[in-house]
């Protein structure tokens, strides 16, 4: 009897699975820190035989090559992905044993990159499972425009034909098991579940409902901006990721805090919003620890600029270098646990900003505060949906380039939901500006009184 374990990394939206037998295992899209997949293994009591990547990621490094390394285990990877490293080049229709009537059958499936690649899980012959990696996702598929935008459309067309290929050689039980598609940027649109078959997907995915046209049409229309740093994953994938160390980081105690602010490095502080807000070193940028700080922080972030991480506890700053190391922000160049008492320079004290509700801003506005500019700085996508009034649109992960656009005044500044406002609103507090976080979901501006403008307005206007 077979068996699937899930492996998750929510923070990326991603996941990677352990699957097999009673002796032996495949693995397929691990993550960067691969601890967590021999200790998934080993509670399982299973060996790894097999690594299997369906794409060269663009969203995270990979753990791939370095698990196969301390395993022993063949490492397949799809034979048009050029690849610096010694590898099982996989081509379509290839058939990998993993254990005991367990074998795992290539199928290409080109859309989310050109040499994508997914695998059939087979029990006695008999398809059970597919893991899809980035092509047929659940409710959406993988999106086409990460590798070179001349071949977006190109891709498009072959992430349709892709999907049907799976579902027309499939049966409806089959569990749709994808890498990414449960917050992960590489997903066209959001997805629909947690679970999935191809019984599922072939009633209500775009891909196996629509004609290539629409199907096309549609995808192209809503695609999504892309994290800047998806740049540099696929280029660290081709190449052969280094070994993950994950040591603790030399401890900065607040004069060197001090001086690689005055060199122009990064320094984070993890905290919550709201004790950042309460007080912290002036300068700093606030990405929580509990929100999506890989993602946002590397998304921000100039590559390659040293970064000193400041948390509240040793915990909380090992789960944050884990975060970053998997999206390649390797080691931070020093770091410090504590509190703002411990990390300002002597004769300094921390900064600090207001934090407000929809209904706050509503009542300033009402008190005809002529000083005010609202800061929107959710993505083009969700703004398309709505927005208050009058408000300035600085995506977050524009914003520190964009800073000359913000005009004179008290900054209100809002997202959808609070985390991505106090990570704008530290970087415009280091900047000098005065700020007020609105520490609010979206849904309250409309119930506090706030003028919102709909695309069917704009429209009109």
């Amino acid at each position: 009897m077979f068996f699937v374990d899930v492996l998750e990394t929510e923070s990326l939206g991603n996941r990677s699975y352990l699957a097999g037998g009673p002796d032996a295992a495949v693995v397929v899209d691990p993550p960067r820190d691969i601890d967590r997949v021999i200790a998934a293994a080993a509670r399982r009591g299973v060996r790894i035989a097999v690594v299997a990547e369906t794409h060269v990621h663009n969203d995270y490094v990979t753990g791939g090559l370095e698990l196969a390394r301390l395993t022993g285990a063949r490492y397949l990877v799809p034979a048009g992905a050029e690849v610096a490293y010694a590898r099982v080049a996989v081509a379509d229709g290839a058939v990998e044993p993993v254990d005991a009537g367990l074998e795992l059958r290539a199928v290409a499936t080109p859309g989310h990159t050109p040499h994508h690649t997914s695998y059939v899980l087979e029990e006695a012959g008999r398809a059970v499972a597919a893991f899809t990696g980035g092509s047929l996702l659940i409710g959406t598929v993988g999106r086409p425009d990460l590798v070179e935008p001349r071949l977006t459309e190109e891709l498009a067309r072959a992430q349709h034909a892709s999907a049907h290929r799976l579902a027309d050689r499939l049966e409806d039980a089959v569990s749709v098991l994808p890498t990414h598609g449960f917050g992960s940027f590489c997903s066209s649109t959001a997805a629909g579940g947690e679970h999935s078959t191809i019984g599922a997907e072939r009633a209500a995915n775009p891909a196996l409902v629509q004609d290539a046209e629409t199907f096309v049409r549609e995808l192209l229309a809503g695609l999504d901006d892309v994290p800047a740093y998806y740049a540099h994953m696929a280029p660290v994938n081709s190449e052969g990721p280094a070994p993950l160390d994950l040591t603790e980081p030399r401890r900065a105690d607040a004069d060197e805090i001090a001086r690689r602010l005055a060199a122009g490095e990064w320094v984070v502080d993890l905290r919550s919003r709201v004790a950042f807000a309460a007080g912290h070193v002036a300068g700093s940028l606030n990405f929580e620890a509990d929100g999506q700080l890989a993602t946002y922080l590397a998304w921000l972030i100039p590559w390659g600029r040293p970064v000193t991480l400041l948390a509240h506890s040793a915990d909380d700053l090992a789960r944050a270098q884990r975060e970053l190391a998997r999206v390649g922000i390797d080691r931070p160049a020093a770091a410090a646990v504590g509190s703002p008492a411990d990390w300002v320079a002597e004769g300094e004290r921390p900064a600090s900003f207001r934090r407000a509700t929809f209904a706050e801003l509503a009542a300033a506005r009402r008190d005809g505060a002529d000083d005010m500019v609202v800061v929107d700085v959710r993505r083009a996508a969700e703004r398309a949906h709505g927005w208050v009034r009058g408000s300035v649109h600085l995506p977050v992960h524009e914003i520190h380039r964009r800073l000359d656009e913000v005009p004179p005044g008290t900054v209100w500044v809002h997202c959808a939901g609070g985390m991505r406002a106090a990570v704008a609103a530290s970087v415009l507090d280091a900047a000098g500006r005065e700020v007020v976080a609105i520490d609010d979901g979206f849904a309250a501006a409309a119930g506090a009184g706030l003028p919102l403008v709909t695309p069917s307005d704009a429209t009109a206007a």
